[in-house]
């Protein structure tokens, strides 16, 4: 048996259920699963200058639980599962978790988005865990910047991170920029040049409110701001991936470059008719939509002895409370979301 934090998964057994679809009839295959609250940096889009109220580790769900829980959700189709945080790389032996994850029949891939801060001695384990792709946040690629961004000194980490993750062997490593004005915006064409000679993706992020997170309409930036910024120098050319119903990027391939280049437009032209993605926080609560209160907590039920068919039932019921879309950004303005790094993003 899978012990919490330690002991080597076995293959795990599937049962089909039925497939996880909601009253828009949208197919949920997508399951972002984030395993720690806390976070080595303090990016203030992200965690409010006073921090937030870390849980106790008790209250996390044990990597136990969370085997059961991919399993689970394997089991109604879920096909995708990305781990996420606070930052996952903090939280020990992760590793423990993907190989579950990698093992469950019906998982197709298996990702990570790490901010990259201890990504160089963790890469190879990754890969050999079973993650597929990596996502590595990194907002500025200005050292003094950073610093303001993070209120941390790990900009040359990040970096090598980087390139340990691409140096391991991993065909699918996407650079995550959250675009604000005034802070970043002017570096669009710095990103660009930085990836060009390397097959990798970055994607400009538009700046999402969340609580306490500093957003404001003069921090935000149209994607279409920064793809006209790129086109000035370089050519863009739609990628396929784009044809994908729940694709949340519009993705261009960089002309006469291995790399690409997508855009994440949550609020100017929001992706919601097409979304695939549930989320569960380190807490067990389960959350349909990331501007959305969690619905229910399985850590809860399944800590008082709650049978999968129990679970399944719960997960359904929040499923069919889910929204067509999400409110208007003046609404999103004023909701009192929680911040980005107890949500998992």
């Amino acid at each position: 048996m899978l012990q919490p934090e330690t002991a080597q998964p076995e293959r795990l057994a599937v049962t089909p259920r039925e497939p996880l679809i909601d009253g828009f009839g949208r197919r949920h295959t997508y399951l972002r699963v984030s395993v720690t609250e806390r976070c080595n940096l303090r990016c203030a889009y992200c965690m409010p200058p006073e921090g937030v109220d870390l849980k106790p580790r008790a209250e996390l769900l044990t990597y136990e639980e969370i085997a059961r829980v991919v399993r689970l959700f394997a089991e109604m189709g879920v096909n995708k599962v990305r781990f996420t945080g606070g930052e996952p790389l903090v939280r020990k032996d992760l590793e423990t978790a993907i190989a579950a994850a990698s093992q469950t029949p019906g998982v197709e891939c298996v990702a990570i988005t790490t901010n990259g801060v201890r990504l160089k001695r963790k890469a190879r384990s990754l890969r050999a865990a079973g993650v597929n792709s990596i996502n590595i946040s990194l907002d500025t690629l200005r050292p003094d910047r950073f610093e303001r961004i993070t209120r941390r000194k790990d900009f040359h980490a990040v970096l090598e991170g980087i390139e340990a993750a691409l140096n391991a062997g991993f065909h699918n490593v996407k650079l995550n920029v959250v675009v604000m004005g005034g802070v970043n915006d002017d570096e669009a064409l710095d990103f660009i040049d930085f990836v060009k000679d390397r097959s990798m993706e970055v994607r400009f992020i538009e700046y999402m409110p969340f609580q306490s997170n500093g957003w404001s309409e003069g921090r935000f930036t149209p994607w279409r701001e920064t793809r006209a910024a790129i086109e000035r120098r370089y050519t863009l050319v739609p990628h396929p991936q784009n044809a994908g119903p729940s694709e949340v990027a519009k993705t261009f391939r960089i002309a006469d470059s291995p790399a690409s280049v997508g855009f994440i437009t949550s609020i100017s032209e929001h992706f919601c008719d097409g979304c695939n993605r549930l989320r569960v926080q380190a807490d067990g609560s389960f959350k349909t939509c990331l501007f959305h209160a969690p619905e229910t907590t399985l850590r809860d039920a399944m800590r008082a002895g709650a049978s999968d068919d129990e679970l399944e039932r719960m997960i359904r019921t929040a499923l069919l409370l889910k929204k067509r879309q999400h409110a208007p950004i003046e609404e999103l303005q004023q909701l009192s979301n929680q911040t980005m790094t107890l949500i998992g993003g």
